[in-house]
């Protein structure tokens, strides 16, 4: 994993003051990372457009088109001219080296928006969005520094945003990046160092955004063991009983050593889940609200889930109920809730009494998880969206890697069934959470199928084949 901030410009300060670098080193080894990125990838002679704003980002556009210059054919425009000291120096080195400043913009084999970065705090005028109109429309591979142009200091879009194949940003990433409205115009997320390792750039920060490699599987690896080694995961299958049953069958086939649906009547699960009228005394943990509706009675309810003392996954219809909510106050228990924006509205009016929308919970998600956080910091938090937020004591976790697959009922039902899983098997909520979250997601990106296709059933099978 890595460490993400929500600004870089202490950081930078940071480097200024202990280190002695100077704003102009920085920026030579953010274009050297950009200039590296296209000399790995691209032929030398391969043409390329450079658009530079009227301050520093500018400037590392500009300092990019004179590393490339004589190896690549480099086009700069600089539609606004320049007003930030760094971007006047570096126009004065490129225009001494010759490179060719041009007016007027056209179609390259790469594309370079260096127009503004991080930190924009205003709509963007008309003129950027013309620009950026006509950028989109070439067919040449599109690199964004630092941020694309368009996406605004809190990661949400302006009217008009550049559309990037790559974004390369600068030093360490920002939570800006991982805003689901955002998603679709960054492309791959590459950081580049500003001439000293991110060990040195970096300091300490209690959020981190998730990679692939931080996926942990329960295998097993002693060979004496039984299924009472692995745990006991009760899943409560309630009016809509295939919501629960796919949980429980992701359970099973995650590694719990006994899977139960707690049923009101008999149902037909398959073979390997056994179906229960209470909750198995030797449970480990327990999953409840998928396709619960009002199935169960309170008292039925208050015995075997909110007086017991087990790990719990709440989701669904878990967020609609005023008694099952009243969980969370529960301080000694392991607790994981996995709600959508949606799910979320409603849980926390419950809790307490503000309304939010769908709109406040996605112009805000990391401010959203964080105030819950505040309020119930042993519960574990799954915030689920393009790029899904677990929070537990303070630290943030981003899973980025989730894919349009997903987008289709079951998938959280299979995630809840992963989580309870891990929780049987005696996983904290929060382990719990994060290799559930990345062991969905990478199963999705997994499967073979049309993206349209994936049923909740393919990713529990391509689960099986995770290593």
């Amino acid at each position: 994993m890595q460490k993400v901030f929500r600004s870089c410009y202490d950081l930078d300060k940071r480097c200024y003051e202990m280190y002695g670098l100077t704003e102009d080193i920085l920026m030579e080894h953010a274009a050297r990372g950009m200039a590296e990125y296209i000399q790995n990838r691209f032929d030398k002679g391969s043409s390329i457009l450079i658009v530079s704003g009227m301050g520093n980002n500018g400037a590392d556009g500009t300092v990019l088109a004179r590393q490339l210059h004589g190896d690549y054919d480099v086009k700069l425009v600089i539609p606004f001219g320049v007003k930030s000291e760094m971007a006047k120096i570096q126009k004065k080195r490129a225009e001494a080296l010759g490179v060719d400043i041009v007016k007027n913009l056209h179609d390259a084999d790469i594309i370079v928006d260096a127009i503004f970065g991080a930190g924009l705090n205003r709509e963007i005028d008309k003129k950027t969005e013309d620009i950026l109109h006509k950028l989109n429309s070439f067919k040449g591979f599109k690199i964004a520094c630092d941020v694309p142009t368009g996406v605004g200091e809190n990661g949400l879009l302006m009217p008009m945003a550049f559309r990037a194949d790559v974004t390369i940003t600068m030093g360490a990433l920002k939570e800006s990046l991982y805003v689901d409205e955002s998603k679709d115009l960054l492309g791959e997320i590459i950081c580049v160092d500003l001439g000293v390792s991110r060990e040195q750039y970096e300091n300490e920060s209690n959020t981190f955004v998730l990679e692939s490699s931080d996926l942990k599987l329960p295998s097993r690896t002693a060979l004496s063991t039984h299924k009472g080694n692995f745990g006991h995961a009760a899943v409560f299958s309630g009016e809509k009983e295939g919501a629960g049953i796919i949980a429980g069958m992701a359970a099973s086939r995650f590694g719990a050593g006994l899977t139960t649906l707690v049923v009101h009547e008999k149902i037909t699960p398959p073979p390997y889940l056994m179906h229960s009228t209470v909750v198995p005394k030797n449970t480990t943990a327990l999953a409840i609200g998928m396709g619960l509706g009002c199935h169960f009675e309170s008292e039925f309810l208050q015995k075997y889930v909110i007086k017991s003392h087990l790990p719990i996954v709440l989701d669904a219809d878990s967020f609609y109920s005023d008694e099952i909510l009243s969980i969370l106050e529960q301080k000694e228990r392991e607790i994981v809730i996995t709600p959508h924006p949606k799910e979320f509205v409603f849980l926390w009016k419950i809790l307490t009494g503000e309304v939010l929308s769908v709109s406040d919970i996605q112009n805000d998600r990391f401010g959203v998880i964080r105030n819950f956080n505040l309020k119930y910091p042993h519960v574990t938090v799954l915030l689920k969206g393009a790029n899904t937020l677990i929070v537990q004591e303070e630290k943030l976790y981003i899973n980025p890697l989730g894919c349009a697959k997903l987008s289709k009922g079951g998938s959280g039902d299979v995630l809840s069934g992963l989580i309870v899983s891990l929780l049987a098997q005696g996983y904290t909520g929060i382990d719990a959470a994060i290799q559930a979250s990345l062991a969905l997601t990478m199963a999705a990106n997994n499967y073979k199928g049309a993206s349209y296709s994936m049923l909740a059933t393919d990713i529990i099978e391509e689960i099986g084949k995770l290593e």
